[in-house]
């Protein structure tokens, strides 16, 4: 629990008579430099999402953006605040809680690189997500290291802490295998746009089809109270480090190489080409996971119990109990944002009033929105935002109390 700052506070009171909320019909504008950004309030009635369209000021030019991210569902009526100038926050009214904040990003760095890979004008939509998720882990390793037992001891005792996101491939599902449970099963032409609109962190080419981890699969995750595991090759550990996901890196490698090609041989399970093949790419991703520059840690599998307490310790399990995971986005005391609301900006904080506009001495909902905080973004959510109740009354502020 926490209470919004006392000056803040402060403010409040000043601003409690009603907000003043540039809009036209259910339509934002919204002036970044010489652009302005038109947010809503299309003509087409069967359109299910708040949509975007940019009119450049310097030529009058009316554009109609590539809009990358998830858009969000039409609402009632929203309105919309520039934060730092490289994103607009749209707060929605009739809205749930877990569905009433969404960030379009218009000059972030994730915006640019798309700006200049797709040659066209983009904006990106990010979900709100209140509180933080632990950044998650990333663990390369040459096949026959240990990284799996490792892993799967880590799941055992931690089962409600960690979690796997489910990889997306281009091949058909095999027998007893579930869409959503072993793989997301897609055809190639929706992944390769996916992968070309930056929602993949890393992809390969594997005997004719395509497999890759996508953002959405890590904060569903994240999105459930767990901390996403990745158990990916030294490739994609690189493609991951290159992402905007903040992770940690760790690399698990063998007391030596002959230790490694013992244990490879002692599975029994492959032919000798097979073992050949699996050594070559040993040697390469030990060279390149040792070379520095993409994992944070190195861990050395020469006693697995040994190492296991190691990672636990890196991170900073030692001396945790199970724990039942909680969601970032469980429901609060916060109702559904009525349609009628209005905000305004105060440095990093954003005041949301709800008082119903026909009901002169109702009761009031005020909210701060405190988003100095804000970490990840598109094509994934922006998490770190805060928010705090004010119960108002007509004589004044009755309390205050973090959501």
């Amino acid at each position: 629990m926490g209470e919004a700052p006392a000056l803040f506070v402060d403010l409040l009171s000043e601003y409690t008579n009603g907000f003043a909320l540039k809009s036209k019909g259910s339509q934002t504008t919204t002036i970044v430099s010489d652009k302005t950004y038109l947010i809503g309030g299309t003509d087409n009635e069967s359109t299910s999402t708040i949509e975007v369209q940019i009119l450049d000021r310097s030529t009058g030019q009316l554009i109609v953006p590539k809009v990358l991210g998830t858009k969000p569902k039409q609402c009632k009526g929203h309105s919309a605040v520039l934060l730092n100038e490289d994103r607009i926050l749209i707060v929605k009214g009739g809205s749930s809680p877990d569905d009433c904040t969404w960030l379009l990003e218009v000059d972030t760095k994730f915006v640019r690189q798309q700006r200049e890979s797709l040659e066209t004008e983009v904006v990106a939509w990010s979900k709100g997500i209140r509180g933080e998720a632990e950044k998650p882990i990333v663990i390369s390793g040459p096949s026959g290291v240990g990284k799996g037992t490792l892993i799967a001891k880590l799941m055992k005792e931690f089962p409600s802490m960690f979690g796997f996101s489910v990889s997306h491939t281009t091949r058909a599902p095999r027998e007893k295998e579930k869409d959503g449970v072993h793989y997301h099963f897609t055809d190639r032409s929706v992944m390769e746009k996916a992968i070309k609109d930056g929602k993949f962190l890393e992809f390969a080419a594997v005997h004719g089809n395509l497999y890759g981890t996508s953002i959405e699969a890590v904060e569903v995750v994240a999105d459930e109270g767990k901390r996403c595991i990745l158990d990916i090759d030294v490739q994609g550990a690189r493609s991951v480090r290159a992402s905007t996901l903040e992770a940690i890196f760790i690399f698990i490698c063998p007391p030596s190489f002959d230790e490694l090609e013992k244990r490879l041989r002692e599975r029994g399970t492959e032919t000798e080409e097979q073992i050949q093949k699996r050594l070559r790419n040993a040697k390469a991703e030990l060279e390149q996971g040792q070379s520095g520059g993409i994992f944070d840690h190195i861990l050395v599998n020469d006693d697995l119990e040994a190492c296991y307490e190691s990672l636990k310790k890196l991170l900073g399990l030692e001396g945790i109990v199970r724990t039942t995971p909680k969601s970032s986005n469980a429901v609060s005391e916060l109702v559904d944002l009525p349609a009628v609301h209005s905000v305004l900006k105060i440095d990093q904080k954003i005041l949301i009033n709800c008082r119903p506009a026909e009901v002169e001495k109702a009761s009031k909902q005020l909210f701060v929105l405190d988003v100095s905080a804000l970490k990840g973004g598109a094509p994934g959510r922006t998490r770190g935002l805060n928010l705090y109740a004010v119960n108002t009354f007509a004589n004044g502020i009755d309390g205050k109390k973090q959501l």
